[in-house]
């Protein structure tokens, strides 16, 4: 799917229109707003990684939404939301596992040479560029801190 993340999105809001599909078509709709407001903030068209992120964060928020729900005791709210999450989740890259992670963190911290905690600003904005949609940033965050640590 890495061909154009936002004409697929655009294509199947015309397939989700054509087959009467009303709950995908709200939420891909509400994911290209959402892209269109980027573009307009950054005045270019965004990357395929930039949708990703957006993606990633409305994920998040469905998943935010899921927990919130389910602590106030509304099942109905809950399920609507993961419905809407499995439909964001289908554009979005497989998540890593930690292990992947952490080889993934060793490969980036070795290229860029660094030897402590203070070079974690050298390796933060490169592994999590990669890794964009794939892992958590606390997560990637945690990893690198511990193997710089190490």
């Amino acid at each position: 799917m890495e061909a154009n993340l936002k004409e697929q999105l655009n294509s199947d809001i015309r397939q989700a229109l054509k087959d009467g599909d009303k709950l995908k078509r709200s939420v891909l709709q509400m994911v290209m707003a959402s892209i269109q407001n980027a573009e307009i903030a950054k005045k270019t068209a965004l990357e395929n990684s930039d949708v990703i992120g957006i993606l990633a964060k409305e994920a998040k928020q469905h998943q935010e939404s899921i927990e919130a729900f389910i602590q106030g005791n509304r099942p109905e709210l809950a399920d609507k939301e993961k419905t809407e999450l499995a439909i964001l989740e289908q554009y979005l890259p497989s998540q890593i596992t930690r292990d992947e992670l952490v080889a993934e963190a060793r490969r980036i911290i070795t290229e860029v040479g660094a030897q402590g905690p203070s070079d974690k600003g050298k390796v933060m904005p490169k592994i999590i560029a990669e890794l964009k949609g794939k892992a958590e940033g606390k997560d990637i965050n945690d990893v690198v801190t511990e193997l710089l640590n190490g």
